[in-house]
């Protein structure tokens, strides 16, 4: 989640990284096409599966739907600088798949 962090900081504003302990395994941009390829489905062991990795976001999650996909397809733990109006519904989402979140109180904003 470290590693991570600190990669999602270089990337553009709104960004969503993939890591893994010390590597960038994804961007969220080619998580999104090979979740489309794989007819809209995440799962363990495909291209798309995000088994033991970090989902690291430069800004918070409006929304649970973000931290549910992340969860549904294997990741363990979340990063994020928190501050939605609704962080009480994605925190509530996160642990009830057993998704570790960590909040930075950091937005990182890029262009």
């Amino acid at each position: 989640m470290e590693f991570g962090w600190k990669v999602v900081k270089h990337v553009r504003s709104n960004a969503i990284v993939y890591a893994g302990k010390d590597r960038t395994l994804e961007s969220a941009r080619a998580k999104c096409r090979a979740w489309t390829l794989a007819g809209g489905r995440l799962e363990p062991g495909k291209p798309a599966s995000l088994s033991r990795e970090a989902l690291c976001a430069a800004m918070l999650f409006p929304f649970a739907d973000g931290v549910i996909t992340a969860a549904e397809a294997g990741a363990t733990c979340v990063i994020q600088p928190g501050g939605s109006v609704r962080d009480e519904e994605v925190i509530a989402a996160a642990d009830e798949r057993g998704l570790a979140m960590a909040f930075t109180g950091v937005r990182h904003f890029r262009h």
